[in-house]
């Protein structure tokens, strides 16, 4: 074989490395990306996350309705504490749900959160939510958990929402991820020792 071939082997070699690299560098940047891609857009129902509350308030009316799940690998139930409420565009608003272990062991959930119809997805912003961290219950332990959202005055400018007079929250609680149904591994234990 000779020098100019064993050179355009090389590259070749290099440039297929490299889009592997590339790949798995890909791999795993594309939840990340993919979550605040449909953070923004609203797409596939994700609402957005609002730092502060609107400061306009309009006329235009919503009902906004509110459905709740739990993933059968964890022990809780979990329900809307409240009927549907009809909010003003842009005005802030609270809603709870209740959610308990029932369980005989501490387990932690993780909850997801979508918004339907999904083209209304990106008008509702959420100032506070239990979904934005993991909540961990005591066996039999039950708790109210709030979200505090408004829906985004710009959905008077989309006339594809014209329609819309009707929106549901919905959030379904997951077992951690990592975890036996939601319950922490023990603490190792060393031989002669307790536990940290």
């Amino acid at each position: 074989m000779d020098n100019r071939t064993q050179g355009r082997n090389r590259r070749t070699m290099i440039a297929l490395f490299g889009a592997v690299a590339g790949m798995v560098a890909l791999s795993f940047a594309s939840v990340p990306l993919y979550d605040l891609f449909c953070r923004v857009t609203g797409f596939g129902g994700t609402p957005g996350v609002a730092l502060v509350s609107s400061d306009i308030t309009a006329e235009r009316q919503m009902t906004v309705r509110f459905d709740a799940g739990v993933n059968p690998a964890l022990p809780w139930r979990f329900l809307p504490a409240q009927p549907p409420m009809t909010v003003k565009v842009g005005e802030t608003a609270l809603a709870f749900y209740k959610a308990e272990n029932t369980g005989s062991e501490t387990t932690v959930g993780t909850a997801t959160f979508n918004v339907t119809p999904l083209k209304a997805a990106r008008y509702v912003e959420k100032i506070a939510c239990f979904c934005f961290t993991e909540q961990t219950l005591a066996a039999g332990e039950a708790v109210d958990m709030g979200v505090s959202f408004f829906v985004d005055p710009a959905i008077m400018d989309d006339r594809n929402l014209d329609d819309v007079n009707t929106i549901t929250l919905s959030y379904t609680f997951f077992a951690k991820h990592g975890t036996n149904g939601g319950v922490l591994a023990a603490t190792a234990i060393p031989a002669g020792g307790t536990a940290q």
